[in-house]
């Protein structure tokens, strides 16, 4: 299996070709990044990839699908039935259906999707296997080191986001390796381990009990970790005792 990515320089998302070796069966992951990265590496490599599947429909992964179909007129583009409502198709052209638990063979790579709702409703994370290799590209739902926010368009909750971690993501061999939507690759094992969120989850750190105000409403700051893009995440609970996941930048 080979692995190349491409990361905005503004963004910090990731665009990714994944390809069964030289010459071998190829497809894409999100389309945010710059593509000349990708296109190179297509061509080195001999591949022409089939498919583009789409962990979300946020812009900042999707923004380049007429590019790369442009470039790869076959191209079959894929999402989640709640993602596919949200893509104006005049602009983004027919998308197939892809939904969790579907599977799908590009030469000797498995693929299978897997519900991670959460930061949106309709997350996919798609896990890539060939023999005892594992990786999963998980959109935006957990980074290296942070997690995604329940804040963005087209969100669910933060316990569907809880969920979505330690029970479907962290139930997966800790030798697989993380390919997040944006930023440096990690692993299911570095994450149990040192992803502040989900050690708090799991007891090994205590809540926070600060009080703050969280996007303008008092709250209690539970935790505030390094984000992917520099800044940082929060972890907050509202009066009322429900919890959410919202930038950083938003607490005071």
């Amino acid at each position: 299996m080979v692995i190349e990515r491409a990361t905005h320089p503004q963004f910090v998302s990731n665009t990714y070709l994944v390809a069964a070796g030289e010459g071998g069966a190829a497809f894409l992951v999100d389309a945010g990044g710059p593509l000349e990265p990708i296109f190179a590496a297509a061509q080195k490599l001999g591949v022409e990839p089939t498919h583009l599947l789409l962990t979300h429909h946020h812009y900042d992964h999707v923004s380049e699908t007429p590019a790369l179909r442009e470039r790869w007129p076959g191209l079959v583009v894929m999402a989640s039935a709640p993602e596919r409502a949200l893509l104006d198709r005049g602009t983004f052209g027919p998308i197939e259906p892809l939904e969790a638990g579907d599977e799908l063979a590009f030469g000797p790579l498995g693929v299978r999707a897997l519900a991670t709702p959460g930061h949106t409703a309709g997350m996919l994370s798609l896990l890539v296997a060939e023999g005892g290799e594992q990786h999963v590209f998980t959109g935006d739902t957990l980074f290296r080191g942070s997690v995604g926010g329940v804040r963005a368009p087209g969100h669910t909750t933060y316990a569907d986001l809880r969920s979505s971690i330690m029970d479907t993501l962290m139930g997966l061999d800790p030798a697989t390796v993380i390919e997040p939507g944006h930023a440096a690759a990690t692993s299911v094992a570095r994450e149990w381990q040192e992803n502040p969120f989900i050690r708090v989850w799991r007891g090994l750190d205590a809540e926070g009990t600060q009080p703050c105000t969280a996007l303008g409403e008092p709250a209690t700051l539970i935790l505030l970790a390094d984000d992917y893009d520099g800044g940082t995440k929060a972890w907050v609970r509202w009066a009322d005792g429900s919890d959410d996941i919202v930038p950083g930048s938003q607490v005071a």
